[in-house]
């Protein structure tokens, strides 16, 4: 895909094969005629601006990658990314960080789609702290919700049902990275993470249509010895002209009995730990 989108025509090609359409398919699907869509692909005829978004958005291309398209078009880009941090994004920062406050003693936190994490309550980064040892290197910056769950030396040590639980996040990965097959920085760490010790056999796991994605149980010992069952639920905050937003995920913790109840109560009327991502 790094050559392909030098031509808007190689980049179109390029998606509807990995999409799967067949010209004719596409060309019924964006309600074109299949010669015209032959001549935007080998650059006979130049696609107006709104006739590759409407491309783009027949073939589910991600944000991030219609402003690449539009790009190789010749086009500027017509979806903002604005980074977290700028004026722009205050009204979203304080919302972000309102969900994440209203939701403690609860763990709580925002990650981007590669899962490295942007934002997180208090009980998040003690859940964190409790599951993995300060040194581990699956601490390591940028601070990455997936290398926690699936690095040896993450929270696997301290799972009871570590398989169950990294079986489905890898799913997820995949599942996200076929939705993104243009994204490198996705497929590198899709790969790291696939090389880590009984992490691949994870792909032969039977999925079945029981939505263990939606609500995830995980079952864990902490370092102080105490067990907890949390349920984990994921959602996205989509917007659909912006990429940062569009890319960004909330993932929620619920406890699953009442010891996990209490045991949160007890983390929230302790000293917080300092929140700064990566730290």
């Amino acid at each position: 895909m790094t050559t392909a989108v030098d031509s808007f025509g190689a980049a179109l090609r390029w998606w509807r094969t990995t999409r799967r359409f067949s010209q004719l398919d596409l060309a019924s699907a964006a309600e074109v005629s299949s010669r015209h869509l032959s001549f935007l692909e080998t650059g006979k005829a130049h696609p107006s601006r709104e006739m590759v978004i409407h491309l783009a958005t027949v073939l589910d291309v991600p944000l991030r990658d219609r402003n690449r398209l539009l790009h190789a078009a010749g086009f500027a880009p017509a979806y903002s990314e604005q980074d977290l941090d700028t004026p722009e994004m205050d009204d979203v920062r304080r919302v972000l960080s309102w969900i994440l406050d209203a939701h403690s003693p609860n763990p709580a936190l925002v990650v981007d789609r590669r899962g490295d994490v942007v934002d997180a309550n208090r009980a998040a980064f003690r859940l964190m702290g409790e599951l993995v040892d300060d040194r581990s290197p699956a601490l390591a910056a940028p601070l990455n919700s997936h290398r926690i769950v699936m690095h040896p030396d993450g929270i696997r040590g301290r799972t009871e049902n570590w398989s169950e639980v990294a079986a489905n996040l890898l799913q997820r990965m995949e599942r996200e990275h076929a939705h993104r097959p243009a994204d490198e920085a996705l497929e590198t760490l899709l790969a790291e993470v696939v090389g880590y010790p009984d992490v691949g056999q994870l792909r032969r796991q039977a999925e079945l249509p029981t939505g263990a994605d939606l609500l995830v149980t995980l079952r864990a010992t902490t370092r102080s010895g105490d067990r907890l069952q949390l349920v984990t639920m994921l959602a996205t905050i989509g917007a659909p002209y912006d990429v940062t937003l569009d890319e960004l995920r909330l993932e929620t913790f619920f406890p699953g009995d009442r010891a996990t109840t209490e045991l949160l109560l007890a983390w929230a009327a302790t000293e917080p730990v300092p929140e700064t991502v990566g730290a």
